[in-house]
């Protein structure tokens, strides 16, 4: 028996017991088309972006470490990495871009200046897979981003290069969903904070207010743009104060009809994302999802199926939020294979909503209303050994990408023939 006669029998042997619990596998397995991942293109490089040699960079809040080999060195380099992620994934998604991945032709083209002409050629690659594009402003790694205020700042020049930024930004991101026909996500999160205790953090707040009244004064249609902004408890060097806290873009997000993106490694270790969808989205039409594996603290690990992944899946599966979700992803580890960890987390991410998708909700609801909470706790622990592989197996079948591991050696080749020869 081959291994594709393998994997379809497996299936068959799984759907019959989903089947015995009331859930359709088929049924699953469709239902994951609308699960689509926005893959962030800076694991690729190490969020350095291709601004030009000269352009001297500053701080801002972002820290990759590792220095395995490989790493993506221009943009052609990147679009290759991020062909390669694509042939091995299951399913289709979408591709998030940071400003500072524009082609700029070798001329500086300082950030508040950048236009959609810089990123004809990311246009191009989209079409090329019948996708969108999503877009983030670059508010760090940037001389006017050192004292460690963007939006917020007091100095007016600085705050007005930002604003001025972000508008650009938007402008880009507006045209990226008219282009493409599909509204692009862009979102916006700033690094500005205090290390140690600020006396004035209603003042910074304050600004930041006033940059966004300026900033979101530019109206575009929804069906071409949807605005985000990315709420945090501390950063490197905002330890004390984080200007946009959830508290802060919660109540912007509210009042101006925006969304608010939730990184599930910007909170307290002991806080759950997960748990503060359904809250959310009780005042907001849709939230944006930055899904991350923080360790000890925002860390930006690579994504793996954990609880925590599973928890923020179930939410949206269990309560019908697809459309309402907007899912992301947001890593950097320069310490390994970055194609691989591509692979690893997108592919985790993916598996937490298809065990989510055959998880018997309705069954498990009944028990949870008639406080039959020893046979809710006792079905979700069975769930866990159910031949959950099989169906993931079956998936990657139907959509032509390798099963099981095969994919691991995929991109060991892949980095033996091209990664390890740069």
């Amino acid at each position: 028996m081959n291994e594709l006669e393998l994997v379809k029998k497996a299936y068959e042997a799984a759907k019959t017991q989903y089947a015995a619990l009331g859930i359709d596998t088929d049924r699953a397995l469709d239902k994951m088309k609308d699960i689509v991942i926005s893959v962030h293109c800076w694991q690729t490089d190490d969020v350095g972006g291709f601004e030009t040699p000269d352009s001297s960079l500053g701080g801002g809040g972002i820290q990759v470490t590792g220095n395995y080999p490989g790493k993506a060195r221009s943009i052609a380099e990147m679009r290759a990495d991020l062909d390669k992620v694509f042939e091995l994934l299951p399913g289709k998604q979408r591709l998030n871009l940071h400003a500072i991945y524009g082609e700029f032709g070798g001329q500086k083209v300082d950030r508040d200046q950048i236009e959609v002409k810089h990123f004809e050629g990311w246009i191009e690659w989209a079409q090329k897979y019948q996708t969108g594009l999503d877009f983030n402003a670059t508010c760090f790694s940037h001389p006017l981003a050192d004292d460690g205020f963007t939006l917020s700042s007091k100095n007016e020049k600085v705050r007005k290069f930002w604003v001025d930024h972000v508008k650009a930004c938007r402008k880009i991101a507006a045209e990226f969903g008219k282009r493409l026909g599909t509204p692009s996500v862009h979102n916006l999160w700033i690094p500005d904070g205090s290390k140690d205790n600020p006396i004035d953090r209603a003042g910074h707040r304050a600004i930041l207010k006033k940059s966004l009244d300026e900033i979101f004064s530019v109206e575009y249609p929804k069906e071409h743009l949807k605005d985000a902004m990315e709420c945090k408890l501390f950063g490197i060097g905002s330890e004390a104060m984080v200007v946009g806290s959830h508290e802060f873009y919660l109540g912007y997000t509210i009042s101006n009809n925006k969304l608010l993106c939730l990184d599930n490694g910007h909170f307290h270790p002991t806080e759950q994302v997960g748990d503060k969808i359904s809250a959310v989205l009780q005042f907001l039409d849709e939230i944006l999802l930055h899904v991350t594996r923080g360790v000890r603290w925002d860390s930006d690990h690579i994504v793996s199926l954990n609880d925590e992944v599973l928890q923020i899946a179930q939410e949206i599966v269990r309560n019908n939020y697809q459309s309402r979700v907007n899912i992301g992803l947001d890593f950097f580890d320069g310490s390994v294979n970055r194609v691989g960890a591509y692979l690893v987390g997108t592919r985790a991410t993916q598996q937490a909503f298809l065990q989510a998708l055959l998880e018997p909700t309705a069954m498990l609801k009944e028990l949870e209303e008639k406080d039959r909470n020893f046979e809710r706790l006792a079905w979700l622990e069975t769930m866990k050994s159910r031949p959950f592989g099989a169906v993931w197996d079956y998936y990657c079948l139907l959509n032509q990408v390798p099963t099981g591991g095969d994919f691991i050696k995929e991109v060991v080749r892949y980095e033996e023939e091209v990664l390890l020869k740069r």
